[in-house]
């Protein structure tokens, strides 16, 4: 039986996650991230510190990254979200997977989906950064494997490849 105690604990909410909308009740403190991992059961977002620290967590919640495992589910009501499960198209890999393959960017992976969605908002703002700027843009993400000169050489080339992207597809509209 349902007390009223439990129903002030759940709420509805409706998001849209990687261009699907979602709608779902949910305990009012479960987090984002374990919404999108136990209960969408998109696992690219990955769970370290759960304090917000360690960068892992990282997804877009309208278009800004953000940690995670420091927002509610319930604060996300409304929002668009993208994990790293929308990068690729298909079978086609983002540019900047491409270029954290090409410049072997990663090694466990783990940190990885989060180092790529705080690019995706870095570069969207800031297209040709320079590498100082590239790790202040990244100073927010661990990563416990790497050197990190492997990332930023991956990060440098992934922004140059989104550029020549971009100018590609104005050159199709036109």
């Amino acid at each position: 039986m349902s007390t009223d105690m439990d129903k002030r604990r759940r709420r509805q909410i409706q998001v849209t996650v990687n261009g699907q909308s979602v709608r779902r009740e949910v305990d009012v403190r479960l987090t984002v991230a374990d919404f999108i991992r136990h209960e969408l059961f998109l696992t690219g977002t990955h769970l370290g510190c759960e304090h917000g620290v360690c960068g892992a967590c990282t997804i877009l919640v309208d278009d800004r990254a953000v940690r995670s495992c420091l927002m509610l589910a319930v604060q996300a009501d409304g929002a668009e979200i993208r994990t790293v499960e929308s990068l690729a198209q298909g079978d086609t890999a983002h540019p900047l997977q491409e270029a954290f393959q090409d410049h072997h960017g990663l090694q466990c992976g783990y940190c990885t989906a989060g180092i790529l969605m705080t690019l995706v908002d870095f570069l969207a703002n800031n297209p040709t950064p320079e590498e100082s700027e590239l790790k202040n843009a990244l100073s927010g993400n661990l990563c416990r494997c790497t050197g990190y000169q492997n990332i930023f050489s991956a990060a440098k080339d992934g922004a140059e490849r989104l550029r020549i992207e971009e100018h590609s597809d104005d050159d199709i509209r036109r």
